[in-house]
This record gives structure tokens, C-alpha cells and sequence, in this order.
């Protein structure tokens, strides 16, 4: 049975390939010769490969054939394979890219031109990177639709050319013989449109792929050659044993792991007494650093739509996601309210005027952490629920670099301000994901871990999530007048030169974490640990702890 499935399996693929390079006749016969019994999905819709031999009328064929097409794709990347039985997996619970990717109902607007004029460039791009996509197939596929585009075309003008001739007056043979050649060309023009659709598809799955084009001045290699933007004060000298903050919180009753994990899993937690009133102290006092800097505060939704994941630059049930996706539905855990906030602006046609849009927004952040493990992960550090404050920017092209350059400048003044020693990098190219053209990652010194940690990161995404997410700004109209020609005459009123409206542009997005809270709570726990166990808190924060300077073992409080 499994040599049986792997033919079968190998027999749809061929049949979905088919269906981008080959006419729509020969795809038929490629169904025809598949064993569909042994594909539900395929024999359940459309009956036995005999009853498709059979199938003659081209209207029904068309019909047919762009289902069947599908279905063959998404049964082929569905089949498990084993020793004694093949079964069809559901699409809901796919867990590799090719699987996400063949499902997107979306359309990116991508730049196929811009790709094909500069293909070595974007090559070495994803070289660099060290990520997916393929260049030469996504050109590849443009040139072929771009060719069956026209061919087409040239079909729709001959169909309309033999439209206008049947208007003229004709004897009864011309007629007859212009009707039966309208119908040819119909029938021809409806199964190259079928064709192209899913050229199209095809093309758009490849182009979504292609990760964004990195900034010059970024560095080439692994995350071992970023370098070192700026470094703000230096590591503290203890004189007593250094505890981590898991040591340090459980010994001031901050902290409950064990029962977390019994009530929800491992790498959640409980935060108690004065840790809780830390963490709501880091929010307020980062929002009321923010809104006086222009940013509007919100809250986002915890659950978001796949599809808004997905345009953002997140792979939901790709192969070790950190999305966590709700079984059943199309919806998923937001990982940063990045995600949310760019979905609230999906679709939106922006005045220029209401550029740069700033937004600060407070959001629960689920994160799966697969692949996590060792001493890193230990406490805090890298946890499946958090709070977080996210800043994120929508500007016109031609600000985004300035404004990434805002957006670290006040995350470095922001933890400047705490008393934290930490270091800004510039991330190599390997560590900037798809959607990023530039990443300033904020590290800060944790003495319990006895290394830097990430507290934090700034990116320009330029327009790759704009693309995505159809965000747009309408540059503003310049309104021109004519002056009078003569000036010895009587003034005259000027004259409004006719307006005519300027295309959109896409806009450029960039988002900067203001404040993660379990990571920031771990520098200020190990940093500000006393020698009698108590921990200081920073004085930007203390306003916001209801009068609370430091954190004392219960046992010692007055």
C-alpha cells in the first residue's frame, strides 16, 4: 500500500503542475489516469477517472477542471505515508510552509517587474539571508504570464473583431461561418483564462516568498558579525554570590512556576505581590513616556485571522511556528500587536497628511517557543504568554529610515533611563527574518544569567508588510496657479489649474518593542538585587509602585 500512495502521490503532483504548463487537454488526461479511488477528497467531489474520460462538453470541463486542479494540489501535500495505510490529513492542521502556503486566499501586491530587472541582485539578497524563495522560478512564471496575458488578449480583440462583423450586413454562409468561429474563439479564450488564473496563483505563492531586499549597511553573515550600534554603561560589581531572578523572585514570593505549570503547562507563570505591581508600573510608565512623543495608545484583540498573520510575514502553521493556531478555525494567538495593528489598517487608503501615524499599543503576546530549550529558557526568559507595549509607525518611503532611527533612540532612552547596562546592535542578515530591511536588536547585561539577553528589538519593514496588507497613502495634491500675463492690466482672479488626483504609494511600516515585560522585569530583578535579598526599584518606576522603593524579603518588612 505505501509504494501504491507514493505513485499516487507522485501522479498529483504531476497532475497540479500540469495545470501551469500544459493545455487543459492534456490535464484531463493526466486525471483520467489516477487511481482516485484511493483520494477521497478528489472521488467523494468528482467520481471515478472513468467518468472523467467521458466527459466531452468543453463547458463542463472548464467547470471542472480549476477544482480538480486544486484538489489534486492539496491532496498531494496532504497524503501521510506509512507502512500499513495512507490517509488524507486535514488541510486545518497542516504543518509545513508548502502546506500554508498552497491554502492563502490572499494576494500580495508584489513588484514581479522589480523582481525580474533585478533578479541577481534579489538572488544574493536571499543568499545572504540564508532563507526561502527561488528567483529564477518567480521570473520564470512572470514571463509566462505575461505571454499568456497577451495571448489572450490577442483572442479577446479577434472575438471582438468577429462581434463587430456579425453587425455588418452578411449573407447566411458568412454569418454561420463568423458565428462557429466565435464560438472557437470563446472556447479558447475561456480555457487560456483558466490557465492563466492559475499561472497566476502560482506565480503569487513563488513572488510571496521572496524575502524583503536588506539595507546596504546591514552586516553579511550570522548573528556572530552584527555589530555594535551603541553601548550605554557597564556591569555592576557585586560583592556577594549573584542569584538569577528566578532565585531572586521565589525567595520575595514574586513568582509561581509550579502552579502555573499544573494549570496551564510548562513556561507559564504566576506573578505575585509586588512583581505584579512591577509589571504594571513598567506598562504606565512606558505609555506616559510614549504619548507625549505623538504615539496614540490602544489595546489590540489576543486573537487574530490566519490570513492577517500571514501578511504581516508570519507562517501560522508552518514547521515550528511560534504562531499558536485555534484548531477549527481560522483564527490565531497574536505573537505582538504588531499583528493586529497593522490588520486594523489593512485595506486603508491614508491621507498624506495623517503620515507619520505613531501607535503605541498594550497586548498579551502568545508565542509557542518550539525548538526553545536550555539554560536560556529557564524562568522568565522565553515564556508562551506575556505582556508587552509595541510601538509601530505607517509613514511615507522616503521617512522610514529617519524613524527607525527615532524609534531605537527611545527605546535606548527608555532603558537608559532605568539604570540598565545594555548594548544596541545592528542584526546581520541572517537574523532579519522576511519582512525586515533593517533590525537594531536592545541587549541587555542579566549578572544571573551571566550574559546579555535580548530585551528588544526595532525594525524598518519598508513596504513588504504594506504589500501584504494593501496599506496605502494618497500623496497630497498640489494645487497650481496661473498668474496675469500682463501686469498693466486690471488684476485678474488667478485660475485653478484642473487637479488631477496622484497615484497611491504604498506605505512603509516599522515596529519597535517599547517594553516586553518578563524580559525587562529579569534585568531589573538581577541588576538591582541587595545582598539581603531585597531589590531596588528604579526610580523612573517608582511613581507608578503606589509608593513602593524597594522590594523586601516578607519576612523583614516593618
Amino acid at each position: 500500500m505505501a509504494s501504491t500512495a507514493g505513485g499516487t502521490m507522485q501522479a498529483l503532483r504531476g497532475v497540479s503542475s500540469a495545470f501551469y504548463r500544459f493545455p487543459s487537454s492534456r490535464v484531463v488526461k493526466a486525471i483520467a489516469s489516477l487511481d482516485v479511488a484511493t483520494i477521497p477528497s478528489i472521488s467523494g467531489t468528482f467520481g471515478t477517472a472513468t467518468s472523467w474520460k467521458k466527459v466531452e462538453n468543453a463547458n463542463w470541463r472548464r467547470q471542472g477542471l480549476r477544482c480538480m486542479a486544486s484538489a489534486a494540489s492539496t491532496a498531494a501535500n496532504n497524503l501521510v505515508v506509512s507502512e500499513n495505510y495512507v490517509a488524507v490529513s486535514s488541510p486545518s492542521t497542516g504543518s509545513t510552509e508548502t502546506d500554508n502556503s498552497s491554502k492563502q486566499t490572499w494576494k500580495a501586491s508584489i513588484d514581479f517587474k522589480f523582481i525580474r530587472d533585478n533578479k541577481e541582485a534579489i538572488a544574493k539578497n536571499i543568499q545572504n539571508r540564508k532563507c526561502g524563495g527561488d528567483v529564477e522560478q518567480v521570473v520564470q512564471l512572470y514571463e509566462q504570464t505575461v505571454s499568456l496575458n497577451q495571448e489572450v488578449d490577442k483572442l479577446r480583440a479577434e472575438r471582438n473583431a468577429v462581434a463587430n462583423a456579425m453587425k455588418t450586413k452578411l449573407d447566411a454562409s458568412r454569418r454561420e461561418e463568423l458565428i462557429e468561429k466565435g464560438k472557437q474563439l470563446k472556447d479558447q479564450v475561456s480555457e487560456l483564462e483558466i490557465e492563466l488564473s492559475l499561472l497566476q496563483e502560482k506565480l503569487q505563492l513563488e513572488g510571496q516568498r521572496i524575502p524583503n531586499m536588506t539595507h546596504p549597511d546591514v552586516p553579511v553573515g550570522s548573528e556572530d558579525v552584527a555589530t555594535l550600534r551603541k553601548e550605554v554603561g557597564s556591569q555592576r560589581k557585586f560583592t556577594f554570590p549573584v542569584k538569577d531572578h528566578v532565585e531572586v523572585g521565589l525567595a520575595l514570593d514574586l513568582f509561581d512556576f509550579e502552579a502555573a505549570a499544573e494549570v496551564s503547562g510548562t513556561k507559564f507563570y504566576y506573578l505575585k505581590n509586588e512583581a505584579f505591581l512591577l509589571e504594571m508600573a513598567l506598562i504606565n510608565w512606558t505609555m506616559s513616556k510614549l504619548l507625549p512623543k505623538g504615539f496614540i495608545p490602544m489595546s489590540t484583540p489576543d486573537l487574530v485571522r490566519s490570513t492577517v498573520v500571514e501578511k504581516c510575514g508570519f507562517q501560522p502553521r508552518g514547521q515550528n511556528t511560534q504562531v499558536y493556531s485555534v484548531e477549527g478555525t481560522d483564527l490565531c494567538l497574536a505573537g505582538t500587536a504588531e499583528i493586529p495593528v497593522g490588520g486594523m489598517y489593512m485595506d486603508s487608503m491614508l491621507p498624506e497628511s495623517a503620515l507619520p501615524l505613531k501607535i503605541v499599543a498594550y497586548s498579551h503576546c502568545f508565542r509557542t517557543e518550539a525548538g526553545a530549550a536550555g539554560a536560556a529558557t529557564r524562568g522568565l526568559y522565553r515564556v508562551h504568554q506575556f505582556s508587552k507595549v509595541e510601538m509601530f509607525v505607517i509613514c511615507r518611503p522616503e521617512e522610514s529610515d529617519s524613524l527607525h532611527e527615532e524609534l531605537i533612540s527611545i527605546e535606548e532612552e527608555l532603558y537608559a533611563s532605568l539604570g540598565l547596562h545594555f548594548k544596541t546592535l545592528d542584526m546581520s542578515t541572517e537574523d532579519l527574518g522576511a519582512p525586515a530591511h533593517r533590525k537594531y536588536d536592545v541587549e541587555a547585561w542579566m549578572p544571573g544569567l551571566g550574559r546579555y539577553g535580548e530585551i528588544s528589538s526595532a525594525s524598518n519593514c519598508t513596504d513588504y508588510q504594506s504589500r501584504r496588507l494593501n496599506i496605502r497613502y494618497r500623496p497630497a495634491v498640489v494645487v497650481a496657479t496661473t498668474a496675469p500675463s500682463v501686469p498693466l492690466q486690471p488684476p485678474a482672479k488667478a485660475k485653478k489649474v484642473k487637479n488631477t488626483l496622484p497615484p497611491p504609494r504604498f506605505a512603509h511600516t516599522l515596529n519597535a518593542t517599547a517594553c516586553a515585560v518578563p524580559r525587562m522585569m529579569i534585568a531589573i530583578l538581577e541588576n538591582n538585587q541587595q545582598e539581603d535579598g531585597s531589590v531596588i526599584i528604579p526610580e523612573a518606576l517608582r511613581p507608578f509602585m503606589g509608593g513602593i522603593d524597594v522590594i523586601r524579603p516578607k519576612s523583614s518588612q516593618p
